[in-house]
């Protein structure tokens, strides 16, 4: 199977591993929110013609493998993402869960880099993160 992607110019790969987290790191991602907001990111990745490969919903930051084509800058596509599914947020639990001041649902700014030749490496982070970060934290536990 061929990797890239094409316009009508041009033939593309172009994957990349992004990490944002809410505002104050609050751990608000559990429970409804939490499941129904992976659904939210793959339509909005659709609306700028991108692909979720590989998402996690970590209990306080988020983490995607996007595809996100040549013509969009990866801010655009994340900026986008991130207001929309704000507002989504606020409207759809705002009068519930009062956690963060309006829209303004996530941090400012966010974590990108390209993922090249290191693909598998990085699902499989993305995978295992919740995993490996609750060994940790038993092992803080014996020190």
């Amino acid at each position: 199977m061929d990797p890239t992607e094409s316009l009508s110019h041009t033939k593309w790969e172009c994957k990349y591993h992004i990490i944002f987290v809410p505002k104050r790191r609050r751990k608000v991602m559990y429970g409804k929110l939490r499941e129904h907001l992976g659904e939210v990111f793959k339509e909005l990745a659709g609306h700028k013609e991108s692909r979720i490969l590989e998402g996690h919903l970590m209990p306080d930051h988020v983490h995607m493998l996007v595809m996100i084509p040549p013509k969009y800058a990866v801010s655009q596509v994340v900026g986008y993402m991130k207001g929309k599914s704000a507002i989504h947020l606020a409207r759809v639990y705002g009068e519930t869960k009062r956690n963060f001041t309006g829209q303004h649902f996530w941090a400012r700014g966010y974590l990108v880099s390209t993922v090249g030749s290191d693909e598998h490496q990085i699902r499989t982070y993305i995978r295992n993160q919740e995993k490996e970060d609750e060994r940790l934290e038993k092992l803080e536990l014996w020190r």
